[in-house]
């Protein structure tokens, strides 16, 4: 799963990268957490990416409850078109959630140790994602998010069995293509090669959402 992530950094930086046409104001942030609104790159009708503040956290556009974007975080790689939660998103509303670098928890003997996970090269992390809009009872509009999950690579199966899917930038534009169906994309839910990324421990201070600060992804000593 992906419970938990990093993004800091020049705003620029990310905008100019994902090749976005705007970037919303947002400070760094070293513990994003589920409900937590951040920026979610999507593609507008017109075919223009985007970058918007959305929700961490699917609500379906049929739900009944909002309570159920708790529960509805992560999508798994295989099961997106048989799950009526993710299904209709997976074919239309497609989006990528930019990271600097996401954390997993490594059960050991002590507990419950958090590590870091980056790019080798420093890069951007593109997590590929789902996105919704559910309208409240009172028709508000709500745009919420949830990050795809798949199969870990070698790296990252020393720490934890899953990972988010990671993208190339080469994929960007037909992964945001709703032109494109979700069945020929597929082969981009594949675990990211280990060797461009690193990994390290961290202070456990991470599992605390509350916690903020960029002492969070120093190596723990």
């Amino acid at each position: 799963m992906c419970g938990r992530y990093v993004l800091e950094g020049p705003q620029s930086r990310y905008q100019a990268y994902f090749d976005a046409k705007c970037w919303p104001e947002a400070a760094d942030r070293y513990n994003i957490a589920p409900t937590s609104i951040v920026p979610v790159i999507r593609q507008s009708p017109e075919g223009e990416r985007l970058a918007d503040l959305l929700k961490w956290g699917l609500i379906p556009h049929w739900a009944k409850d909002p309570s159920i974007g708790l529960k509805l975080t992560n999508a798994r790689a295989e099961s997106l078109t048989e799950k009526p939660s993710f299904r209709d998103a997976f074919k239309r509303r497609r989006c990528i959630v930019p990271a600097s670098g996401f954390y997993e928890w490594k059960a050991e003997t002590a507990g419950k140790q958090p590590y870091y996970i980056r790019s080798r090269s420093e890069v951007p992390l593109a997590m590929a994602g789902l996105w919704e809009s559910w309208r409240d009872p009172e028709g508000v509009v709500v745009r919420t998010f949830c990050i795809i999950t798949t199969e870990a690579n070698t790296l990252m199966a020393q720490i934890h069995q899953r990972m988010p899917v990671l993208l190339r930038r080469d994929d960007f534009a037909r992964w945001l293509n709703p032109a494109v169906p979700g069945e020929q994309l597929r082969a981009l839910l594949e675990p990211y090669p280990a060797e461009l990324l690193d990994a390290w421990p961290v202070s456990k201070a991470v599992s605390r959402a509350s916690n903020e600060g960029v002492e969070l992804i120093k190596r723990a000593v």
